[in-house]
């Protein structure tokens, strides 16, 4: 992969991140670094903003354009927006529905199937962003205090979804459903809303109710 490649991939990763940062992650010097975001600002695929701290210069952070994120965009978003368009032509929303449904089911049994195994919330989560992240999300996954955070940089539908919002509602439906009943999951950073990512802050039931 080259330069440019990864490091586009790191910020879109974790997002907006330093130069030195970068340097030590990458094993590079801060001028070498800095020479190729310069390049990649004016290519349109980086801006920065300078962030202060308490002693010193500001820090400048660099982030993706949306020339940047277009890198990672669905190659068959048009051809997927199109067969949207043309099932709810010849089928009206009742037929959309039933093709949103029927892709649901088919995910379900199919991350049913990978986590039958996992006898607790971690193994299964674990599992689950293996799953996502092989299926181009880009997924990490964060324990926290009260549970887990499930991250997903990137959203290879984000097109489809656009078009035809009932996919991403499927999408939080589906780990409800494979996750069971004992657990609350709620969206709490949406890419369709304008965030950089997605994430899923997932906590068993029982967690929510000593919390009140």
């Amino acid at each position: 992969m080259k330069t440019v490649d990864k490091i586009l991939h790191k910020i879109k990763r974790e997002g907006a991140i330093s130069a030195r940062v970068l340097a030590d992650e990458m094993s590079m010097t801060t001028m070498g670094i800095r020479q190729h975001l310069q390049t990649m600002e004016d290519d349109g695929l980086l801006d920065f903003s300078d962030v202060r701290v308490k002693v010193g210069r500001p820090t400048r952070h660099w982030s993706l354009t949306a020339e940047g994120h277009r890198r990672f965009a669905d190659s068959h978003g048009d051809l997927a927006i199109s067969v949207i368009e043309s099932v709810e032509s010849l089928f009206g929303e009742a037929g959309l529905t039933q093709v949103i449904q029927q892709r649901e089911e088919k995910t379900l049994q199919q991350y049913r199937d990978a986590l039958k195994d996992c006898h607790n919330l971690k193994a299964k989560l674990e599992t689950l962003a293996y799953l996502r992240e092989n299926e181009g999300y880009m997924a990490d996954l964060q324990e926290t205090e009260t549970g887990f955070l499930l991250i997903e940089n990137h959203c290879p539908i984000c097109q489809a979804a656009k078009r035809c919002p009932a996919l991403c509602k499927s999408e939080k439906h589906i780990f409800k459903t494979v996750l069971g009943d004992d657990y609350v999951v709620t969206r709490d950073e949406h890419i369709i809303e304008g965030q950089r990512r997605c994430t899923y802050n997932i906590q068993p039931k029982s967690t929510q109710a000593s919390s009140r």
